[in-house]
């Protein structure tokens, strides 16, 4: 809220303007509070976002957060002109421009755009997050932290005490409230963090409140910021893209030529991409003999050097010349004819990683044995929770998702290692790195009709919980 004296934009601007060039005169924003506080923002925000980006920050200060991020392309926006001055200093390297939030003069767009404490700051929430709208990409990320109100009263005594930054009066809004500023300005929000449990440069203690204590129940009803990560409201494709469907094949010959008959045409060309994982029965002859039978599919044969689904599938990928790109194990226990539903998905912008499950419709009696179910449900429930999006069945076969950002899962490979022989959870866990809106698409689940799966319940099983702890520890509590 900002005080009843001031009445109009131009007023506020004036005294926003005036305190903010005194902090940076002063140097009185590197408070005992607000340097560890930073410190973690910092820490959370590299998290998030990916080297090598082109990033906006507004209301970016003296440009650290910014510069920490190492953009491909930065640019920050702040309000003051000694904010600016300094930050032009110490980060020569970017762009820094003088300009209000509710006028910005920029035309470029950003694969990020930050607001770290702004909305708290600003005097029309709205009509800023209006202007940052066409900066934007189809796939931008908008990240913003913004203060609990829980510590307001709090807040309040540590600024007046000097170990906090004495701020203007704040907008203190809830994340609900946050959320329908964002939703009025065209932005959804795929999710929501509480974190920073502790403030303060204790060792020890500030790794347990910070990184573990804040991401569980009650603790994280304490937390001092909530961190939204939002995307624009979703605008279908205007044109048809094309379609690459990756079939990895082992031990499948039975299969094969059901596949040529089934997979439906999709966009405004299909390929199929088989992937032979050393097969012991005749796969490799039988997709040779479909590819000669049915030369009005376009369809491809490469044969892996490794092993394992997660080897077959890059491969495919590779390979691959489609804009959208769909994984459909050779064994069609998820059908062929549900791929168009995958599809409008995604070009219709609902989701950006679409992921099959299995475990909402009843299944056919030999679809899925009980163990293996009960353990997919718990690894769901596990994993929606260390994401912070639904997962409902993590082993389901058929994902999809554009080349552009397998692309960038791919690029970005090396933070969560090789860890995964299926593949599922490489994809899973890139695109939550990666701040993908995934959404969970309901399929009928099918019996085999040839051959037996190549899962050993109990060897994977163990490489699950294995999973469960890398993704634990590199995207949770870190």
């Amino acid at each position: 809220m900002t005080p009843t004296r001031i009445s109009t934009r131009a007023e506020y601007n004036a005294l926003r303007q005036n305190h903010w060039d005194e902090q940076a005169r002063t140097g009185s924003s590197t408070s005992f509070f607000s340097r560890e506080y930073h410190h973690r923002l910092d820490e959370l925000y590299r998290l998030l976002v990916s080297p090598g980006l082109d990033i906006l920050e507004i209301g970016c200060g003296h440009g650290d957060l910014l510069a920490g991020l190492t953009p491909h392309h930065g640019v920050g926006v702040d309000f003051s002109a000694e904010m600016i001055a300094r930050a032009r200093q110490r980060h020569p390297g970017l762009t820094f421009v003088q300009a209000d939030a509710h006028e910005l003069p920029l035309e470029e767009r950003f694969d990020i755009i930050i607001l770290s404490d702004l909305v708290n700051d600003a005097w029309d929430v709205q009509t800023m997050l209006e202007q940052i709208r066409p900066l934007c990409k189809p796939d931008t990320r908008l990240l913003l932290n913004l203060y609990s109100r829980v510590y307001q009263p709090i807040l309040n005594l540590a600024q007046g005490l000097g170990l906090a930054r004495r701020l203007l009066p704040q907008n203190w809004l809830t994340p609900e409230d946050t959320e329908n500023l964002l939703n009025l300005a065209g932005f959804e929000v795929i999710r929501h963090q509480q974190e920073i449990l502790l403030p303060l440069p204790i060792p020890l203690l500030r790794e347990l409140f910070n990184k573990l204590l804040v991401k569980l129940w009650p603790f994280n009803g304490l937390a001092w910021v909530n961190l939204l990560t939002a995307r624009p409201t979703a605008v279908p494709a205007q044109s048809a893209p094309s379609v690459s469907v990756i079939i990895p094949a082992r031990n499948e010959a039975g299969n094969i030529e059901a596949a040529f008959q089934r997979v439906p045409a999709l966009g405004s060309h299909t390929e199929i991409i088989f992937v032979e994982g050393h097969s012991t029965d005749n796969t490799l002859q039988a997709i040779e003999d479909a590819i000669r039978a049915h030369p009005e599919t376009d369809a491809h044969l490469y044969r892996q050097s490794g092993k394992g689904k997660a080897d077959a599938v890059r491969l495919g990928f590779e390979k691959a010349s489609g804009d959208i790109l769909m994984i459909l194990d050779a064994d069609l226990t998820v059908r062929p004819e549900d791929l168009p539903r995958f599809y409008e998905a995604l070009v219709s912008g609902k989701g950006e990683f679409i992921n099959g499950v299995r475990l909402v419709y009843p299944m056919q009696e030999q679809a899925m044995r009980f163990l293996n179910l009960l353990g997919n449900k718990f690894f769901s429930l596990a994993f929606s929770w260390l994401l912070g999006q639904s997962i409902k069945d993590t082993l389901c076969g058929t994902k999809v998702l554009t080349l552009a950002h397998y692309d960038r899962i791919a690029a970005n490979r090396a933070y969560f290692g090789e860890f995964d022989p299926f593949g599922d959870y490489d994809l899973i866990f890139g695109a939550a790195k990666q701040n993908l809106k995934i959404v969970d698409m309901p399929i009928r689940y099918q019996d085999r009709t040839y051959g037996s799966t190549n899962i050993d319940r109990w060897r994977h099983g163990l490489l699950l919980f294995r999973m469960l702890g890398i993704a634990a520890a590199r995207l949770k509590f870190i």
